[in-house]
């Protein structure tokens, strides 16, 4: 009889030879490498090659959806920062008297604290039109429009830069 390291109890040691004596056995160890497969418990190849292709089907069906999202996001984002720089523009011209000779008077004269970063170049590369400044009696030339410099086609099918 063995002592159970777990509940404390005496109980027959499970392959031991007291055991199948007293069952009136005969007593016959297994090799230890047997031993350990009996008692080793796992998943087989087969059960883990099934949850991986499950995951793959499942990864191949939600990533072209996550892919839409994040492209309708950086759509949504230079909507935004373009129309906050064409609001930005016409409140410069109506405080100023005079349109600004470039993005960065804009920031300069304090109504963007930075540049914003275009979300589908990734970079502060804004393409600018230039013309005449219709509230002013000199003439004078400066930044009317903005646009992205993106030559990519959004996802309505227009060009980016002509937003």
């Amino acid at each position: 009889m063995v002592r159970s390291m777990v509940t404390g109890k005496r109980q027959w040691a499970v392959a031991s030879e007291q055991w199948a004596a007293a069952k009136g056995r005969q007593f016959r160890s297994l090799p230890t490498a047997h031993r350990l497969l009996l008692t080793v418990v796992g998943f087989t190849l087969l059960e883990l090659m099934i949850v991986i292709t499950i995951i793959i089907i499942l990864a191949a069906i939600a990533l072209p959806q996550y892919q839409k999202t994040i492209m309708a996001t950086r759509e949504a984002v230079l909507r935004d920062d373009l129309y906050k720089m064409r609001s930005l523009l016409d409140q410069y011209a109506a405080d100023k008297q005079k349109l600004p000779q470039s993005l960065d008077d804009l920031v300069t004269a304090g109504y963007m604290r930075e540049l914003p970063q275009d979300p589908i170049t990734g970079q502060k590369d804004w393409t600018v039109t230039t013309g005449e400044d219709p509230n002013s009696t000199t003439s004078d030339q400066g930044v009317t429009n903005v646009h992205s410099a993106s030559p990519d086609t959004s996802s309505e099918g227009t060009p980016y830069s002509e937003w």
